[in-house]
């Protein structure tokens, strides 16, 4: 059964690679994510490096379908010199929000010259999985997440700062130091006031009124 299913893989993996047009390679890349298997998961990263959005989309939900298992693998082939391909990288980790991509995320969205990938970035450190952290290495966690939203917060890109709010507010809910809060309402409440884009003060009203309530 096993070797039936692996070769199942192999031919999938087989269809990606030998996709000759766009919408072929979307759909072999679709198709491939659907199994879900680790198997796929060297051929989905190498997908994320070629110029094909949508078969880099169906790649990146698939590897964030594979989950835990992806990850150790991604880390270790994250692209320094394609922009593109490691912004898709950095929404795998965001999709999955492992610990081990942590200092990755952090070092991504505070000094990556790319906007895509500090947009990503900063939105991936507001999707952290909590539950899968040592408990004991939380409260260390949350301070270096806080520091690096606060930080972000001045991005000359108004959609990172955007995504700092988003995540400033997903911080406030998860965590359970009133200090943080304390601070991220103290700086909610500064964006809302002072930052130039209306867009950007209007997600950071909205986000305190959804605080008022939790």
């Amino acid at each position: 059964m096993t070797k039936i299913l692996n070769s199942s893989i192999d031919d999938l993996i087989n269809a990606v690679r030998d996709a000759d047009s766009a919408s072929k390679l979307f759909l072999a890349v679709a198709e491939l994510a659907k199994v879900r298997s680790p198997l796929a998961i060297p051929t989905l990263i190498e997908v994320l490096g070629f110029n094909n959005p949508g078969a880099a989309v169906a790649a990146t939900e698939g590897l964030i379908a594979i989950g835990e298992s992806a990850v150790t693998t991604l880390l270790k082939n994250v692209d320094d010199y394609n922009y593109g391909a490691r912004a898709w990288a950095i929404r795998v980790f965001a999709g999955i929000g492992d610990p081990r991509a942590l200092d990755l995320l952090l070092q991504a969205a505070s000094k990556d010259f790319s906007l895509s990938v500090r947009r990503a970035a900063t939105k991936g450190l507001g999707s952290m999985a909590w539950e899968k952290f040592n408990p004991q290495e939380i409260q260390q966690a949350e301070q270096k997440i806080l520091k690096t939203l606060l930080f972000i917060c001045n991005d000359e890109e108004w959609v990172v700062r955007y995504a700092s709010v988003f995540s400033l507010a997903s911080l406030y809910k998860t965590t359970h130091a009133q200090l943080v809060k304390d601070t991220i309402k103290e700086k909610l409440i500064g964006i809302s006031q002072e930052d130039r884009e209306i867009c950007v003060k209007t997600r950071a009203k909205f986000a305190l009124t959804n605080l008022n309530q939790v």
